[in-house]
Parts: structure tokens; sequence; C-alpha cells
């Protein structure tokens, strides 16, 4: 018995270096095929987009005269430095709509996402004299595409709108007291996150509502973002509201999309934890082999082992071509086919079926499918390894481990 456990413990380690070396190849496949096919998404779909806060503010100028002295001679020059004065926005009423899209490019989902943006500015000229406002507006991204774009002030559509360097910048005079909307307006579409920037540093927010619509269920928020105010499900995705009469921050407002499974990085999981999943399996073949008094050679579990592999490295390549879970049924069924018709052949029909096809399916097939847990597959694999310590105990607990151990053959 000594032989055989340290020949299954050679069978097991040099097992495992296959599925580090099969894990490692496909994480590399992963993030080769992330780095250039995420630019490649990008420049189809855009990248996350960044909606920035409209700059408003006004300019003033004063004369400076500076002396220079040339020889005996001394000239005065008169400068022009030019100031500007930041206006705070008295009101923001923003709409946004988010539609989900998930595009599969090799081992990989992309979030991709369309974007309504309606945003209307309310702006007042506090100074007590009549004054050009300038109002600065920013794309979200530099190479993005922006449809049915349209700059509009108190409902009136601005003609010939030349942006320069991403930006746009309306000159308007406001006499004082007066109250100007400015209106923004387009279609869009990014990847991963969209973003609302009051601006940069701790920002003065007066009478901001956003409101957003998504289609989808699942939402999550950016890191380093505030969450909404109010929240009401639709049915279909969520209507979430962002609303402050008087508010400083410098924290912005991001959402997340939703991300599918991704075939590669789910792949490599699981193939890191494979030998967790066949050393449970080995243990508990081993111990039922031994209460029934079933004789299996090494060589039996070294197939054994291969056929497990085998599960593995057909997922790692099925994934390119086919949805992942029709994947994983079909590398189960060949793993377990090859596992039962060859013990079928050592110990015959009934034992090959039950105890090892049971075996094989719970510590394969079920184990693997913990990973679509997101957040509970550690708790999952830690129970299933509780119960196979509790079943194997309570299956051994009358047997004479020295009279076993002291067995030849």
């Amino acid at each position: 018995m000594k032989r055989n456990i340290a020949a299954l413990i050679f069978i097991f380690i040099c097992t495992s270096i296959t599925w580090m070396i099969l894990g490692g190849v496909t994480s590399a496949r992963t993030h080769d095929q992330d780095t250039k096919l995420r630019s490649a998404v990008g420049q189809l779909w855009g990248t996350v987009q960044m909606q920035n806060a409209p700059y408003i503010y006004y300019q003033t100028k004063k004369e400076t005269k500076v002396k220079t002295i040339s020889g005996s001679e001394t000239i005065i020059e008169t400068r022009v430095e030019t100031f500007n004065h930041p206006v705070t926005i008295e009101a923001s009423d923003i709409e946004v709509g988010l539609q989900l899209e998930h595009r599969k490019k090799g081992l990989l989902w992309y979030s991709v996402y369309k974007v309504n943006f309606n945003g209307l500015y309310t702006v007042m000229n506090s100074t007590g004299e009549q004054r050009i406002f300038y109002f600065e507006y920013a794309f979200p991204t530099m190479d993005g595409l922006y449809d049915n774009f349209s700059l509009s002030i108190d409902g009136e559509k601005m003609r010939d709108i030349k942006p320069v360097n991403g930006r746009i910048v309306q000159r308007i005079r406001i006499e004082p007291g007066q109250v100007k909307k400015f209106g923004i307006a387009y279609g869009s579409q990014g990847m991963d996150e969209w973003w609302y920037v009051f601006g940069s540093g701790v920002s003065h927010i007066r009478n901001f509502k956003l409101t957003m619509t998504t289609d989808f269920d699942k939402i999550d928020f950016s890191d380093n973002s505030v969450s909404p105010t109010q929240k009401m499900k639709q049915d279909k995705g969520w209507q979430l509201s962002w609303q402050y009469d008087d508010l400083i921050s410098g924290i912005q407002i991001g959402i997340t999309m939703p991300h599918r499974v991704n075939p590669g990085p789910f792949v490599s999981k699981v193939t890191f934890f494979a030998p967790i999943s066949l050393f449970l399996f080995f243990f508990l073949m081993f111990i039922i082999t031994a209460l029934n008094e079933i004789r299996i050679h090494p060589v039996n579990f070294f197939f054994v082992a291969a056929a497990y592999f085998s599960f593995h490295l057909l997922l790692a390549y099925l994934v390119d071509h086919i949805d992942i879970h029709l994947s994983l049924l079909i590398s189960s069924v060949v793993s377990i086919f090859l596992v039962i018709s060859y013990m079928r052949l050592i110990v015959g029909t009934k034992f090959a079926f039950l105890e090892t096809g049971i075996s094989q399916f719970v510590y394969l097939v079920l184990f693997s499918y913990t990973f679509f847990l997101t957040g509970y597959t550690g708790l999952a694999i830690t129970i299933l390894c509780i119960i196979t310590l509790f079943i194997v105990m309570q299956l051994t607990a009358k047997i004479n481990w020295e009279q076993q151990f002291s067995k030849k053959k």
C-alpha cells in the first residue's frame, strides 16, 4: 500500500505540473489577445467615456507697464493680461440612457454600450454688469463618435459648430441678472464604464439632477464614485437618480457595465484549481477501493488522471469557437466517457458508473461550475471539501489502519 500511495502522489504531482503549464498558456493567450483586441474593439465602439461638466467663465483684462533698459535707452511696454473667472452653474438637468451590448473577441467578452445624453445647464449673470460669457464643452473622448450632436441656447440650436482639440467654445453676451440655458445632446457609444465628472478636484454643485435609465438589471458603481440618491426598478433595467441642492464634492458619478463570464480567465481559474479537484477524487476513490478490497494499479490511476486532464485541455481550446456552457458540457461528456469506459474494463460496469462516474461528476463538473458563482467560489469549494472529509471519516472510522498498511500483496 505504501508503494501505491507513493505512486499516486507522483502521478498527482506530474498531473498538477501539466495543469500549471496549461493554465499559464491560457493566461498568456488571454493577456495577449486582450492587449490586441481591446484596442480593436475600442476603435469600433469607443473607450471609457468621461463626460465633464461644461466650464463656464467670463474674462477680464488688466494692463501692466513693463520697463526694460537697453543700453542708455529705457523702453516702456504695455502688456495686457487676460484672466478667466469661472462661473458656477446655477442648475443642471441631465438625462442619460444606457443600452448594453456584449461583443466577443477571441477568449474575451467586452461590455460595450450606447449612450444618449441630454443635458440642460442654467447660467446666470450675477456680476452686476453686462459681460460676454464663454460656454466651453469638452467631448467625453477625443476619438469618439457623436451622432446628432447639438448645442442650443434657450432652445435655439447653434449652427456651424467647429470643435477644436475636442472642445467647443460658444460666446454669448448676458445682461446683468439675465438667465441663459445651454443644452447639449448627442448619441454615442463606449466600453466598460461611463462617467459624469463635476470638475477637477473639489467642485461646487448647485441644483443638480441626473436621471439615468439602463436596459440591464445588474448595476455596479465604479470606484471613487457616488451612489444614486434614488433607485427605481423598471420592467427592463433601472432608473437611477442623483439629485443635490447644494453639494461640494470631489467624488464623481460612474457606472460600470455588467460583464459576462470571460472564457479565457474562467478556463485559467478552473485549470489552476484542478489539482484540488483531482486530489479529492483520488482521495475518495482510494478509500472506496480500499474498503471494498478492489485493487487498482497506479498505472490505472495514471490513465484516469490523463482523462481528467483531457477535460481542461479540450475546454481551453473549445471555448475559442463555441459558447462556454456548451464547451463545458462537451468536455465533461468526453472526460467522463473516457474514465467510465476505461474503469468498466478494470472493476466492472456497476462500480464504473456509480462510484467512479458520480465521483467524477461531482469533483470535475460541479467543481468547475462553482467558478460561475462569482464571490462564492471559495465557499463552495470549502463546503465540498468538508463534505468529502465527513464522508471519508464516516466510512473509515472502524478501519484498522495498522493492519491495512501491514498487508502484503
